[in-house]
C-alpha cells in the first residue's frame, strides 16, 4: 500500500514533510506515508513503502535506545490500538504509532561524527562546522576528533531549517534544557554508533528530536532512519570521497544533478531514482536489525 493522503476521521493535530500526526486525546497517532522531502520541501513522487521503512525503523532503535533516553512510543503493533482506530487497521499496519503526548522543543538536535554534506562544504570555507573550530588538513567524509552537537530551529515545510550556534540555542531553549539535550543527543548518537558498527555501517550524522513528558525529556518523532540520519557502508568507506550511502543523499545527489536550484516547485523523481531509494531504505533496515522488511 502507498499512500501520500490518508483521510482519517479524527482530528489533525499537525501536518509534517512526512508524517500525518492525529490527536486522539490522552495520545497521538503519527501515521508516516510515502511522501520524501530534501532540502526541507516535499517532492511530488512517492517512494512506495517508505513510511512503514521509516516507522519500523524507528520502533527498533527506540526500543534499543529506551536504556539511554526513554521515548513516546505508547503501541507499535495495531492491534493494540484503541477501538476506534481498528476499522482502519490495514491502512495504518505497520506504518504507524501511537505515542504520548509530550511538549515539544523546537530544536532539531542534530550530532556529526563524520564530515560530510553542508558540514564539509562550510569547513573547506572556513574550517568549521556550524561555526565550531576544527582541525586543519580534514578531508571529506574524515573521522572528526569527536562527535560534535550542532543544533538547528525547527520550521515549518518548506521553510529553510538554520543552522545555529549552541549559545543561540539557549537563548531559545534555555541554558538547563540545552545542555541536557546536547548530553542526551550526543550519548544516544555514541551508543547507536557503537551498535551500527556491529551491523557494517558507519553512523556519520543525524538529526533526534525531544520533548518534555512529566517534566522529562524523552526522544520523539523518528530515531536514525534513513531520512535523518546518514549511514555509510564500513567495508566501502575511504576518506577523501563522498561516499555510497544508505540514506535521502541518494536523492540529494540527484536534485543537484538535474540542478534543482532549491526553490518551488519541488521537481518530480524519475522510476528508478525511486526503485533505487527505496533498496536502499529496505537494505539499511534490514541489515541494522536482522530482519526483512515485509509490508
Amino acid at each position: 500500500m502507498t499512500t501520500a493522503e490518508m483521510e482519517l476521521p479524527f482530528k489533525l493535530f499537525t501536518k509534517g514533510k512526512v508524517r500525518d500526526v492525529y490527536d486522539l486525546g490522552e495520545n497521538l497517532l503519527i501515521v508516516a506515508s510515502d511522501r520524501i522531502s530534501a532540502y526541507d520541501f516535499v517532492l511530488p513522487t512517492l517512494v512506495p513503502g517508505k513510511g512503514a521503512v521509516l516507522c519500523q525503523t524507528s520502533n527498533f532503535w527506540f526500543e534499543k535506545l529506551k536504556g539511554v533516553c526513554p521515548n513516546h512510543l505508547a503501541a507499535t503493533d495495531v492491534k493494540d490500538f484503541p477501538k476506534e482506530l481498528q476499522p482502519f487497521a490495514a491502512q495504518l499496519k505497520g506504518r504507524s504509532v501511537l505515542v504520548r503526548k509530550a511538549k515539544r522543543v523546537d530544536i532539531e538536535c542534530v550530532v556529526r561524527g563524520y564530515l560530510a554534506g553542508s558540514g564539509w562544504k562550510e569547513y573547506q570555507k572556513s574550517q568549521t562546522v556550524c561555526g565550531i573550530k576544527l582541525p586543519k588538513g580534514l578531508v571529506e567524509s574524515a573521522k572528526l576528533p569527536e562527535p560534535i552537537f550542532t543544533p538547528s530551529t525547527k520550521e515549518a515545510v518548506g521553510t529553510h531549517d538554520e543552522n545555529i550556534s549552541f549559545e543561540r540555542m539557549v537563548q531559545i531553549a534555555g541554558k538547563e534544557t540545552s545542555e541536557k539535550l546536547r548530553d542526551l543527543s550526543l550519548a544516544v548518537f555514541k551508543e547507536a554508533s557503537r551498535y551500527a558498527e556491529t551491523r557494517g555501517f558507519i553512523l556519520a550524522d543525524t538529526k533526534f528530536e525531544f520533548g518534555f513528558l512529566d517534566g522529562k525529556l524523552i526522544m520523539i518523532d523518528e530515531a536514525l532512519t534513513p531520512d535523518s540520519s546518514r549511514f555509510w557502508d564500513a567495508a566501502t568507506y575511504r576518506p577523501g570521497v563522498s561516499q555510497d550511502s544508505f540514506d535521502k543523499q541518494y536523492v540529494r545527489d540527484y536534485l543537484t544533478k538535474i540542478g534543482w536550484n532549491k526553490q518551488p516547485p519541488a521537481p518530480a523523481l524519475p522510476e528508478d531514482v525511486v526503485r533505487n531509494t527505496r533498496a536502499k531504505y529496505i537494505a539499511a533496515y534490514e541489515r541494522l536489525t536482522g530482519r526483512t522488511f515485509a509490508f
